[in-house]
């Protein structure tokens, strides 16, 4: 949002990318892509792409990325759904991408974490167990899209 916009352009724009945000926050399971979210935000995926990089701080995909990540990890401690059940609920299409992406942020891969993470939020308040089991992001290692993040 550089030189020649106005502060009210500027508010318009973040009002937008918190849209593209919240979305991403309720359809994390559906095909999305940067594509069909600039889409949806009427903007370019090369404008929404570098403004939501500079107002959260990471890219769209990343992020889309943590937030399938981070539901695929309650429902592996869950224990009642396959790796490949999990993959497909929070909207990978690929379980080969869906293991390297999960085993980058989270350190082991998803079935080793179903096996031994299964008790890891027991006793612990559902408001602090979001902070204790959130994954770590691994920023070098999950900014590509893979194949079943393309349109």
């Amino acid at each position: 949002m550089g030189g020649g916009r106005t502060e009210e352009q500027r508010l318009r724009d973040i009002v937008v990318l918190r849209r593209v945000r919240d979305r991403i926050d309720r359809e994390y399971a559906r095909p999305l892509n940067v594509e069909a979210l600039a889409r949806g935000a009427h903007m370019s995926v090369g404008h929404l792409s570098r403004e939501f990089r500079r107002v959260y701080g990471e890219s769209v995909y990343s992020y889309l990325m943590t937030r399938r990540i981070e539901r695929a990890m309650t429902l592996l401690r869950r224990g009642d759904l396959t790796v490949t059940e999990v993959c497909f609920a929070v909207g990978s299409s690929s379980l080969g991408t869906f293991s390297t992406r999960f085993t980058e942020l989270v350190g082991v891969s998803p079935s080793v974490y179903r096996r031994d993470h299964s008790q890891a939020a027991e006793g612990i308040p559902p408001c602090l167990a979001k902070q204790v089991t959130r994954p770590v992001r691994n920023r070098s290692g999950i900014e590509k899209p893979g194949p079943d993040d393309r349109p």
